[in-house]
């Protein structure tokens, strides 16, 4: 969404409206431990053998519930769902395969969307997927959105992820306790991706992270905001489910439903429980100024604060593990010079870091073009060959 939306106090509005949360789950399976406090991040909470899915032949599936960290430093419990194929070997590759979930509710959920009938949310990266498994790799897809679909929380999705890992390897019957593991993803599971492996050596540097591959990532969001500006844009309907999945991870701090009008909050209501295409109609040929109570606003410390603890760019962390980052050179999604600027502080740290771009002037198309690259580039670290690096 516009900057002025998302990061602003409306001046002269009136009256409350509190975050709007996802529609809770009525599967037991789902509720929250009351020991959840007590245990440590990764841990296992639950696990569910679920049926076979005939897009992924000769492949269990495995949903591991296990403790997280939101953005907040509570204690939360999020999903990862574990894909093992039958030729996978003891202790062979583990790779976290970070899903684009663009939702605000449970239906957008990789766990869910693997089982759904709705041609609208069926797994598109499945090939891709059975590429790896094919390959004998246990893949696992975090739920990197939180238990409250926290859209636009980028950090939350790389703790979610670090977490998911640390949880299968808990699993015997997995049997990836000593596996190395790879993480990739693109877009907003690039962003996961990519916060993961810049949190890991702090987070969680007892795993072993042979390297991370990420593709067309939001390294700043305060960047990639304002360039929405204040009038319409075509998916102005992602930008609003990102300032409502910040306000539901950062409710104090980031108010943003007390700044919309009615019109506002009809949109609201009406994606906030949805995935990509409905939230992109509700958005469609609108823009900020269709939705705050006024144009007259100021910026807010803390409210762009939040935004700023969401961008890559500028967090002072670095990845450990080798990176390999692709993207297209013209991207009408996402500031390509933030994600330049991050793979240079990001060298100049000694990240081994291989840095691609793609010859398409679009943000979709260079996802399927630099996905083979990344997924070859795995491979080479899961055999234990050097990075190699661009720098």
């Amino acid at each position: 969404m516009a900057i002025g939306l998302l990061m602003v106090v409306a001046v002269g509005g009136t009256g409350y409206s509190a975050p709007l949360y996802p529609v809770a789950d009525p599967d037991p399976f789902y509720a929250i431990p009351q020991n959840l406090a007590d245990m440590r991040p990764g841990e296992v909470i639950e696990t569910r053998s679920m049926p076979p899915l005939a897009i992924f032949p000769d492949t269990t599936v495995t949903v591991v519930r296990f403790r997280s960290t939101n953005s907040l430093g509570k204690p939360i419990a999020a999903i990862t769902t574990v894909l093992t194929p039958r030729g996978h070997k003891k202790d062979g590759p583990l790779l976290s395969y970070q899903h684009i979930i663009n939702g605000l509710g449970a239906e957008c959920s990789v766990s869910r969307v693997l089982y759904t009938d709705d041609p609208n949310l069926q797994v598109r990266e499945a090939p891709a997927w059975n590429v790896l498994l094919q390959q004998g790799w246990t893949v696992a897809l975090p739920d990197h959105l939180g238990p409250q679909f926290a859209y636009g929380a980028a950090k939350l999705g790389g703790q979610i992820t670090l977490d998911g890992v640390r949880a299968v390897k808990q699993v015997s019957e997995l049997q990836v306790e000593n596996s190395q593991v790879g993480m990739v993803g693109y877009s907003g599971g690039g962003m996961a991706t990519a916060w993961a492996a810049a949190l890991a050596p702090r987070y969680a540097p007892e795993l072993d992270i042979v390297g991370a591959a990420m593709g067309g990532v939001p390294m700043n969001l305060v960047k990639m905001l304002e360039s929405l500006g204040l009038g319409s844009h075509p998916v102005f309907g992602l930008a609003l489910a990102a300032g409502l999945g910040l306000e539901r991870e950062y409710p104090d701090r980031f108010p943003l439903s007390e700044q919309l009008n009615d019109r506002g909050l009809a949109a609201r209501a009406a994606i906030a429980n949805s995935c990509t295409n409905d939230i992109l109609a509700a958005g469609a040929g609108h823009g900020a100024i269709d939705f705050a109570k006024t144009t007259s606003m100021i910026n807010d410390g803390d409210a762009r604060a939040v935004v700023e603890e969401n961008s890559l760019e500028l967090y002072d962390g670095v990845p450990k593990a080798p990176v390999f980052e692709w993207h297209s050179p013209i991207d009408g999604l996402i500031p390509v010079d933030s994600i330049t600027n991050t793979d240079r502080r990001w060298c100049a740290a000694g990240t081994p870091l291989q840095a691609e771009t793609m010859p398409v002037p679009d943000h979709l198309t260079a996802a399927v073009l630099g996905i083979p690259a990344a997924l070859t580039w795995l491979s080479a670290r899961f055999q234990g060959q050097p990075a190699p690096t661009n720098c």
